[in-house]
């Protein structure tokens, strides 16, 4: 027996390893309800981990209340904020510290949120990795993006995008030739991300940098590089997170990491020798390109009294080349497998076209652009329902609030703590039911009528709009007119799926996945020469 007061041995360490983890709820409690306080207990969910993250979005399934499963925002669309009764909703999240965050998916709140930068700046620390080759507009806040945006905003100008309007044309006319010279009246694309990934390539290539490309022509090298221009832009935009998720010395580890590091050495080299060429050449003032505007431009007497380094120049031109390529070849796949699915869609367009080009035009001229109405419709449509950014991360910079609107159409004031996150929930206010109605439904002729235009961001909102929009846009409406004008698309047929239902096709062909933007897996289709 013991005596009275005497240790218990055996006890002791599970009574301080209880003591210490109930020591921990406690102040997990107590941090929950803090948060829950401070933006006025406003309704929403609770995780573990917090969706949006890498670790949830990328690699872990749904578990309740632990994870909120992959690609989280566009799954889920207005779902989350319909349950809460609320366009905006609350998520707090307990690991690796109580965080909360709110969640916007309508037009009154997010325009407060994109109409005050200085208020809601961005969340600098999610972007670090953009910052590869140095400084540039999605990394920076406050003076450092005006600076890089009164460089970067001419190079968009009129005559850019009237050159972005013929290299597309160049393009797609190389690409029909190719299809012409197999011999048969039907092409199959196994996959048809991998042709729209090149197209928008070769458009970049040539309105971006001045640099041709083509479909079947060999890839000389110049100087002493390994790889050509072409390979070293498509290995840079296509394995970007293999390089930027893993630390200098994983890169020498594997033949594809080492691919992927050449193609990173061998694109800066190619940037740096045409900075060098186009300033020393004396016809920097002959080319429209995005490259040479931006030289131009940063070599304007007194434009702006602290010129961009070249270093600057090289990470903003890269960003271009990144986004540039993702967001249009991705929003491309998904556009050509909706008028798939979608023929009688497809007929309407055809006739639209057919309405605008004159009498056998087979490709737009520039001043057609603006009369392709139905084209920009069923452009907005794709991009109303897969949003190249799903989801876009702010954060309060001192106490405010935001207003919502509850189920009942009644307007709510909700505090907004200093420190807050922030997020434009892009996904649910494209199906927000008090904008858009049927909001599954692909229907182009929304955009055909009056919209809520504050109800529609696929690039994003407010001063930090994305500044490449024309140039998105142009492209795309020039493939999709010479495409849809030339060529019938149907998802391709096979034996295996001869009995699946539409709605099972449809689940198929626009299955995706989360990357930079939202990424289609697998869009098989056919494209059959029209008589």
């Amino acid at each position: 027996m013991f005596e009275l007061g005497s240790p218990r041995p055996l006890q002791s360490p599970t009574v301080l390893v209880l003591s210490v983890l109930g020591a921990l709820i406690c102040h997990k409690i107590v941090s929950v309800y803090r948060a829950k306080k401070g933006i006025g207990f406003h309704p929403g969910r609770t995780f573990l981990l917090k969706p949006g993250d890498p670790l949830p979005n990328f690699f872990l399934p749904k578990i309740p209340g632990v994870s909120a499963g992959r690609n989280f925002f566009l799954i889920e669309e207005f779902k989350q904020h319909d349950k809460n009764g609320s366009d905006v909703y609350s998520i707090v999240n307990l690991w690796p510290h109580t965080d909360v965050e709110l969640v916007l998916g309508g037009p009154e709140a997010i325009k407060e949120v994109t109409s005050s930068q200085r208020h809601f700046p961005k969340r600098l620390e999610l972007y670090d990795s953009l910052g590869y080759f140095g400084r540039n507009l999605v990394v920076s806040e406050g003076d450092e993006w005006k600076r890089y945006r009164k460089i970067a905003a001419p190079a968009f100008n009129e005559k850019n995008t009237k050159l972005v309007c013929a290299e597309s044309i160049k393009v797609m006319e190389d690409l029909f030739k190719l299809w012409d010279a197999k011999g048969t009246k039907s092409v199959v694309v196994e996959n048809v991300l991998e042709m729209t990934s090149l197209i928008a390539l070769f458009v970049i290539g040539g309105a971006a940098f001045g640099q041709r490309m083509s479909w079947t022509e060999g890839e000389p090298l110049s100087g002493e590089h390994k790889i050509s221009f072409r390979k070293a832009m498509f290995g840079v935009s296509h394995d970007i997170f293999i390089k930027l998720g893993l630390p200098e010395w994983a890169m020498k580890l594997t033949e594809k990491t080492r691919a992927v590091d050449l193609a990173f050495t061998e694109l800066d080299r190619y940037l740096h020798e045409m900075i060098h060429d186009r300033m020393h050449s004396g016809k920097l003032n002959e080319t429209n390109d995005l490259f040479s505007n931006i030289l131009r431009a940063n070599s304007e007497e007194g434009l702006i009294p602290d010129p961009l380094t070249d270093a600057e120049v090289l990470s903003n031109v890269f960003l271009f080349l990144l986004a540039g390529h993702e967001t249009t070849g991705h929003t491309m796949t998904f556009v050509f497998a909706l008028l798939a699915l979608y023929q009688d869609e497809q007929d309407r367009l055809y006739e639209h076209i057919n309405s605008v080009l004159p009498n056998g035009a087979e490709s737009p001229s520039y001043s057609d652009l603006s009369k392709l109405n139905r084209v920009l419709a069923v452009l907005n449509e794709t991009m109303r329902l897969f949003p190249p950014a799903t989801n876009v991360p702010k954060k309060a910079a001192e106490d405010l609030t935001l207003t919502s609107v509850n189920s009942r159409g009644e307007r709510v004031v909700i505090p907004v703590p200093k420190g807050t996150n922030v997020s434009i929930n892009v996904a649910a206010l494209h199906h927000n039911p008090r904008h858009w109605q049927d909001s599954h439904a692909f229907k182009p002729d929304r955009f055909l009528g009056d919209y809520n235009k504050d109800a529609f961001i696929p690039f994003s909102a407010g001063t930090r709009s994305c500044i490449g929009k024309k140039f998105t846009e142009t492209e795309i409406i020039v493939a999709i007119t010479m495409v849809v004008k030339r060529y019938k698309v149907t998802v391709k047929e096979e034996p295996r799926y001869a009995h699946e239902t539409f709605e099972q096709r449809k689940t198929r062909i626009l299955s995706n996945k989360p990357g930079i933007t939202v990424t289609p897996i697998h869009v098989p289709l056919e494209f059959t020469r029209r008589d």
